[in-house]
């Protein structure tokens, strides 16, 4: 394990979380074995590439997370993918890295978890706490979380904590409480472990399509475009693969300072104190994961782009009305993302692209009733009027 900050190195071990002489973020750098192959592999889902997730688990706390569909464009692009992370337990890929860390936290006897959140990781806490047994605490930005998000905590049974402000001081309340309470076990991204479960996304690509040439991924709090470099950059060690693709990280206008560091060549963002966007999953202007993404970013020469909000809403439909995936507005911010980068000649549409759909639809009800459609109050006697009308009007 190395910290990004100061250099810190120690040999890996699953009860440290943040650099131990500084509180940096920590990486896991792991070995994987020389004789990995996917033909050797049992089981499906996260869990089925468990000889390349670090850490030792007594016990796996799992809802069947992974192995989500990767669906092929039919009327965008034969060039495009769509890793539909919705389709995951509690809709989004929060699953995916809540298996790791609830079952670290579990194997290391904590009772009691802990997350800051704009809904997606409240909700993927509250159920994975709830599988386990253990007690979990969210916190919301008061009237800042999506419905869908907000109402799967509360089925869950999670104690929530608002405050007023936005997702960063949520966030910033969670890292102060870990540093200075160690009973709580913290379940955001910072945390090394949860990240180790993201980056099955990369192995999941990697051995149904081979190497795509770009991996397009909403950034929020940035640790899934790291998690799923990771991810690719770790095959490239067992040989099964041996390149790399590039990451493209997609943010809201409202909410890109990693976007403008990578375009103005610095060294780290100017953060964001009002964050703002209909996106609400990466409604976030401090994201604590910024080194590890702009690592990811730079090693594999990608980069970043912003894009508006009517951008990510009509990206929104288009995914919906032409591939029939409903997908959240986050999610939609990689579609938005990579018809600018088409338009801009960052990608080409001939290069094979996957695009990182990071929730479901069902999670922001209110977005998807934005969307403009024909809704008519009829007289059942006629409605056949109404729809020869459509049809006709249609075909003309």
């Amino acid at each position: 394990m190395k910290c990004l900050n100061c250099g810190y190195e120690t040999e890996i071990d699953q009860s440290q979380i943040l650099c131990p002489r500084c509180g940096g973020l920590l990486e896991i750098i792991l070995e994987p074995p020389k004789d990995f192959s996917f033909s050797k592999l049992r089981g499906r889902g996260v869990w089925r590439y468990k000889e390349l997730i670090a850490g030792r688990y007594k016990n796996i706390v799992s809802i069947n997370e992974g192995n989500t569909p990767l669906i092929r464009s039919s009327n965008i692009n034969d060039n495009l993918y769509f890793k539909f992370e919705g389709l995951n337990p509690t809709g989004s890929f929060k699953d995916r890295g809540m298996t790791v860390a609830v079952s670290s936290a579990v194997s290391l006897n904590y009772k009691t978890v802990i997350a800051a959140s704009t809904g997606n990781t409240a909700a993927s806490a509250a159920a994975y706490a709830a599988r386990a047994g253990i007690k979990s605490f969210i916190v919301l930005p008061k009237g800042k979380v999506a419905l869908g998000k907000l109402a799967q905590s509360i089925l869950y049974g999670s104690v929530i904590l608002e405050v007023d402000g936005s997702f960063d001081v949520a966030m910033d309340a969670v890292m102060r409480l870990y540093k200075d309470l160690k009973v709580v076990y913290p379940l955001n991204s910072f945390n090394p472990w949860r990240l180790e479960g993201q980056k099955t996304i990369a192995f999941e690509i990697a051995e149904e399509l081979g190497v795509p040439d770009n991996v397009i991924v909403p950034v929020g709090n940035a640790g899934n475009i790291y998690a799923i470099w990771k991810g690719f950059n770790e095959l490239v060690k067992t040989g099964v693969i041996n390149t790399i693709p590039r990451m493209i990280g997609i943010q809201a206008e409202g909410a890109s300072p990693i976007v403008t560091a990578i375009i103005k060549g610095k060294d780290s963002p100017d953060f964001i104190e009002n964050p703002d966007t209909v996106a609400t999953a990466i409604r976030i202007g401090k994201p604590v994961n910024w080194q590890k993404a702009m690592k990811a970013i730079r090693e594999s020469n990608g980069t970043a782009i912003a894009v508006s909000d009517s951008e990510i809403l009509d990206a929104q439909k288009t995914l919906a009305r032409k591939e029939g995936i409903g997908a959240e507005p986050a999610s939609a911010a990689a579609l938005a993302g990579y018809i600018k980068a088409i338009n801009e000649k960052v990608v080409d549409k001939d290069e094979k692209t996957v695009l990182i759909l990071t929730g479901h639809s069902l999670k922001d009800p209110d977005s998807m009733t934005k969307a403009e459609a024909k809704r008519i109050l009829v007289n059942p006697l006629h409605m056949e009027k109404i729809i020869l009308g459509e049809i006709n009007g249609s075909n003309s």
